[in-house]
């Protein structure tokens, strides 16, 4: 009897944050509408479309469904660009950047379609970080400890940009610091391809040598994953197919705060920031860093949407995340599939052209307002 009293007061608390989370977005999204009509930028008259607002772009269930199926198979393979790429969906193919920058940065309308942008994002990244993660934990391709350190380091990051900018900041200033991040990124990975970038990375390439032959053999098992040795706050020592690595626990624990802080900011997963920090700070074959980088990913997309839509009263798209979802869902469960025949060296040049291309297109979009298809 206490047990079932106990549920039915969790759920009692459940359904109250709910149904006022729900008041706060349409608080948010009728202040907005009001505004946009009293300021003639908007027909109140209008054919409804997303979020129900009029004039609005209608978005299409099955369009959500076909890029989420690449958004979810992009991001479990190279353990990044999952939100980068449900951005470029969100933002360019469903065409809700150019509706949000059509109100001006003054507009309250502009704001909430943006904020909305960035947490539908993440909702997409968080669901493809949790099968992820169970994925590449189950093939022993998951450094559980250096996840967790980032995790942790990752809670105070997600909660704490969204607080601060959350209803501040404008599409367009958010789509050129967007790019620049991801180009940035890019060319630093495309270093770390050359000889030079490699030179110091020899357990690195051992490892994935020995992973690679595994896989050519047919002889691929978890049991030669990654296996724990020691840990303590200051070292932690693992080995991966007979490679041995290390960390110091408080470096990822830092790392950690500030890529959920910058990610949180872009409205991303934070992948394409963990990705060069997995291979170049801890030194991991790129055959761990997706698994890793999903386990961190996954933690900071729980805290990130929370802050969002329960303390900012963010509005999404109910009827579009669901189908994107399910597109996740399958994206997801291909991706350590098929990772694992991809050479080593080709998924960080996989995860460079991606970065190079996405980096200048949203750059010159949000800066001088120059459009790259698509």
């Amino acid at each position: 009897m206490f047990k079932n009293r106990n549920v039915l007061i969790v759920f009692a608390a459940l359904a109250a944050v709910l149904l006022l989370q729900e008041s706060a977005m349409a608080d948010r999204l009728a202040d907005a509408i009001n505004q946009a009509v009293e300021t003639g930028a908007m027909d109140a008259n209008a054919q409804k479309g997303y979020l129900g607002i009029p004039g609005a772009p209608e978005l299409t269930w099955w369009w959500g469904l076909i890029w989420a199926i690449w958004v979810g198979w992009i991001f479990s393979t190279v353990g990044a660009f999952g939100g980068i790429m449900a951005g470029v969906g969100h933002i360019t193919i469903y065409g809700l950047g150019d509706y949000a920058k059509s109100f001006g940065k003054s507009m309250k309308m502009n704001k909430v379609v943006t904020d909305s942008i960035r947490v539908s994002n993440q909702w997409l990244v968080g669901c493809s970080a949790g099968l992820s993660t169970f994925n590449y934990w189950k093939m022993g391709r998951l450094v559980l400890p250096l996840g967790i350190a980032l995790a942790l380091g990752s809670v105070a990051g997600s909660w704490l940009v969204p607080a601060l900018t959350a209803g501040k900041i404008s599409l367009k200033a958010y789509i050129g610091y967007f790019g620049l991040f991801v180009l940035f990124l890019g060319c630093y990975l495309f270093y770390e391809t050359t000889p030079a970038g490699q030179a110091g990375k020899k357990a690195a390439k051992e490892a994935a040598q020995k992973f690679q032959a595994s896989v050519a053999s047919g002889e691929t098992s978890a049991d030669m994953g990654v296996k724990v040795q020691t840990f303590t706050p200051t070292r932690c020592v693992f080995t991966f197919f007979g490679v041995e690595f290390s960390f110091n626990p408080l470096i990822p624990l830092v790392g950690g705060f500030i890529i959920a802080a910058l990610a949180s900011f872009l409205g991303v997963g934070g992948g394409f920031l963990l990705v060069p920090f997995l291979t170049s700070v801890a030194g991991l074959p790129m055959y761990l860093v997706a698994g890793t980088s999903a386990a961190a990913v996954f933690i900071g997309m729980i805290n990130s949407i929370a802050s969002y839509m329960l303390l900012r009263g963010t509005p999404v798209e109910w009827s579009l995340i669901g189908a994107e979802l399910i597109g996740i869902v399958i994206g997801s469960l291909i991706g350590p599939r098929t990772s694992k025949y991809i050479p080593d060296v080709w998924l960080k040049r996989l995860f460079v052209v991606l970065a190079v291309y996405v980096g200048m297109r949203y750059t010159l979009k949000g800066f001088f307002d120059i459009a790259l298809w698509p």
